[in-house]
């Protein structure tokens, strides 16, 4: 069988447009919306991911009420070929004086897979220095290598645990079907329409 250069780019660029498109509906009712209606939307998608996290680990409960504050966040990652985009909106509670801040995450990496992966996020920070840095810098870089895979009610669990610099960090996929290995910078930084 010959396949022509412009059948293969026109099948990869095809295929980029679906996986995007698929990448942004997983989280369109945290971006549309009012500033209140979406500060609404991510405080239930927090609560959903609580609870499910409390299901799955359930000595979590304690760690997070423990701890100097938390972060949930949502996830939807492209992982096209060679590269790996991902953006999120999420929120961050101090637990000493129970006020939120919301934020939004993006990253880019390099790697081999293909894919879209919707996954949930809950850092804890173990102490206010902890908390503090990822506020005011708010960057993470790191390597990633996963495979994950969830349809329906078929499958899913935590994804994966680590803790790092008196943060753990638990991730937990929803939705989705992802096989990569990837290296990249995720940024953090405070939605100035919703604080």
């Amino acid at each position: 069988m010959n396949i022509s250069k412009g059948t293969v780019s026109t099948r990869l660029i095809s295929s980029a447009l679906l996986l995007l498109f698929l990448a942004s509906c997983t989280s369109t009712g945290m971006t549309r919306g009012t500033p209140s209606e979406r500060r609404q939307a991510i405080q239930e998608m927090r609560q959903d991911v609580l609870t499910e996290l409390y299901d799955i680990k359930p000595d979590t409960r304690a760690q997070i009420a423990s701890a100097s504050g938390y972060a949930v966040f949502s996830n939807a990652n492209v992982n096209l070929i060679l590269a790996s985009f991902g953006g999120g909106i999420g929120v961050v509670r101090s637990n000493s004086s129970n006020n939120d801040t919301y934020m939004r995450m993006g990253e880019v990496g390099i790697g081999i897979g293909a894919g879209v992966k919707d996954f949930r996020a809950v850092f804890v920070f173990h102490n206010n220095d902890a908390l503090e840095r990822f506020m005011d810098v708010g960057l993470s870089v790191g390597g990633q290598a996963d495979a994950a895979a969830k349809a329906g009610d078929l499958g899913g669990a935590v994804g994966g645990e680590a803790i790092v610099d008196n943060v753990s960090v638990y991730q937990l996929t929803q939705s989705g079907l992802a096989l990569q290995a990837t290296i990249k910078g995720t940024r953090y930084w405070q939605d100035a329409d919703l604080n």
